[in-house]
């Protein structure tokens, strides 16, 4: 089932959602992802650069700047996976699940389009997330910054092909930053948060990379039917990718919550 074809799905459009031309978007991706690499190379001399700057001065509180900086990231992915997560359900309930995973209506239909391209241009602002890290002298994991960069790269990359997937990978990641960012602003604040949500976020983060896994190996078996659009360069690249955060969430899940005496703390 092709949506842009077809039926439009009954979701009542915002003006901007509406004004969103899509073909530009995804011609100045084709022409320009490749800039990704750069924001990438100065994210990571900034931030080995800042941990040296940092060593021998006090850390930072940044308090305010912290809880505006989460808040302003949780209210954009709460709006995020309700307009991404409406579009999907539609697909699903009308179309099926090998649609939802086929098809590639999310990057130019009605709603998701605009989402769509958002998601992919905030990877370069969710970059700042480190500068914090840097100026409060927290410990700044390899998992931390290992995943900035590459979900930047992945998601500039891919979206200029507009590959089969997308819509579960946007809508799992919109939903698990809604739930991550909450929470940090949560914390910033000084708000007492249970234990089992940060447990629970650690859980959503994991089985995000096992669903993203399952459905590069879906695209991989439907691809040859000529219907579900994606490039083996991509899917490896994919695999690869969810691979390493499964494995690297797994191993922060044992040293965070179930090694005695570990520290209560998300990444």
């Amino acid at each position: 089932m092709d949506l842009n074809s077809s039926e439009a799905p009954p979701l009542t459009e915002l003006s901007f959602e509406r004004r969103f031309d899509d073909t530009g978007s995804i011609l100045w991706m084709k022409d320009n992802w490749n800039i990704s690499f750069v924001f990438c190379a100065l994210y990571a001399a900034l931030v080995f650069a800042g941990k040296n700057y940092m060593r021998p001065r006090p850390r930072l509180s940044l308090r305010l700047p912290l809880v505006l900086w989460s808040l302003s990231l949780a209210l954009f992915s709460i709006l995020g996976a309700l307009r991404t997560g409406s579009f999907m359900f539609h697909i699903l309930s009308s179309a099926g699940f090998r649609s939802s995973v086929c098809d590639q209506s999310f990057y130019s239909g009605p709603v998701s389009r605009f989402w769509a391209y958002a998601f992919v241009l905030s990877k370069a602002p969710e970059l700042g997330d480190t500068v914090f890290v840097v100026l409060r002298k927290q410990k700044l994991l390899f998992l931390h910054w290992f995943h900035h960069i590459t979900v930047l790269l992945y998601s500039w990359f891919s979206y200029k092909d507009m590959v089969a997937g997308g819509g579960w990978f946007m809508t799992m990641n919109y939903c698990v930053h809604a739930l991550m960012y909450s929470y940090y602003a949560a914390r910033a604040a000084g708000l007492r948060v249970p234990r089992p949500l940060a447990v629970l976020i650690t859980s959503a983060q994991m089985a995000q990379m096992a669903m993203g896994l399952a459905v590069v190996g879906l695209v991989y078996g439907w691809m040859p039917q000529g219907d579900c659009h994606s490039h083996l360069s991509n899917l490896l690249w994919a695999a690869l990718m969810y691979l390493s955060y499964l494995l690297l969430f797994c191993n922060f899940f044992y040293h965070a919550y179930l090694r005695r005496h570990a520290p209560a703390k998300t990444e």
